[in-house]
């Protein structure tokens, strides 16, 4: 019986042919494409820095789960291991799990939850109990954290309604442009590897990396604007764009204007 650790241990096997361009690396583009979230990571902290010295805890521990995404996801592609594969989904549930804990709206908490507190628990135990499952039927696991989306977007969708700032709903719309591309791309290299075979393009899945990590550059911002709203009312967010508005292409970023005077 294989290693756990050993390479192509994994069931998983992604559309790109395995050592082609290093007789180390498993899948070379799907490997390397991970360097887009060490950008992602950097860039959270360093253009939402206002954001950033007010809520210290949660963006550095997700800047950090997002590092270990993307360190995990290169190891599993580059070894196509089981052990590779588990790591690189587990990252991806806890950064979620931490993500829904620190920003996750009181608005929406289930009825039993009095205070962030308790959230923090039944987060933690839903967590490690999907942990536990995740080794059940590792093939799947992928296609249940993807189904999270849904959740976020349905989220979204009910702060929007309640949202009367046009250039949030335009930040809205463009991450769920990113996602639809990013799905696309995962969905190709997963089902139609054939076809992307048959002409030669067996490289969707590092575009999945590359394009689920800009509408994440998206995402960030658009929690962190709905949380200042429920969590810090001495302050009023304000939704920025790098370089510059003027810019076709734009990253944007939250900003936090002065605090209101208290009567």
């Amino acid at each position: 019986m294989p290693s756990i650790f050993s390479y192509q241990s994994s069931e998983i096997d992604w559309c790109e042919n395995n050592f082609v361009r290093s007789p180390i690396i498993a899948e070379y583009y799907n490997t390397i494409s991970n360097v887009c979230f060490f950008i992602l990571s950097a860039a959270l902290l360093h253009l939402n820095r206002q954001y950033c010295q007010q809520r210290t805890v949660p963006m550095y521990f997700i800047s950090g789960l997002l590092l270990c995404v993307g360190i995990f996801s290169m190891y599993f592609h580059m070894t196509l291991s089981y052990v590779g594969q588990l790591l690189d989904e587990l990252s991806i549930l806890w950064t979620l799990a931490v993500a829904y804990s620190f920003w996750y709206p009181r608005a929406h908490f289930p009825k039993c939850i009095k205070s962030r507190k308790h959230f923090y628990w039944l987060g933690g135990v839903t967590t490690v109990i999907t942990t536990v499952m995740s080794f059940i039927k590792p093939s799947i696991n992928a296609y249940a954290l993807n189904c999270i989306a849904f959740h976020l977007l349905y989220l979204t969708w009910r702060e929007l309604k309640k949202c009367n700032d046009q250039r949030v709903h335009r930040m809205a719309k463009a991450m769920v442009v990113w996602w639809v591309l990013a799905i696309t791309s995962w969905l190709s290299d997963r089902w139609l590897c054939w076809l992307c075979q048959a002409i030669n393009f067996p490289y969707f899945h590092s575009f999945w990396h590359v394009l689920i990590a800009v509408s994440l550059l998206y995402c960030f911002p658009l929690v962190m604007y709905f949380d200042v709203t429920y969590e810090m009312p001495a302050f009023k967010p304000k939704l920025g764009y790098w370089p510059s508005d003027s810019w076709p292409i734009v990253v944007p970023y939250i900003a936090l204007e002065d605090p209101h005077k208290q009567c």
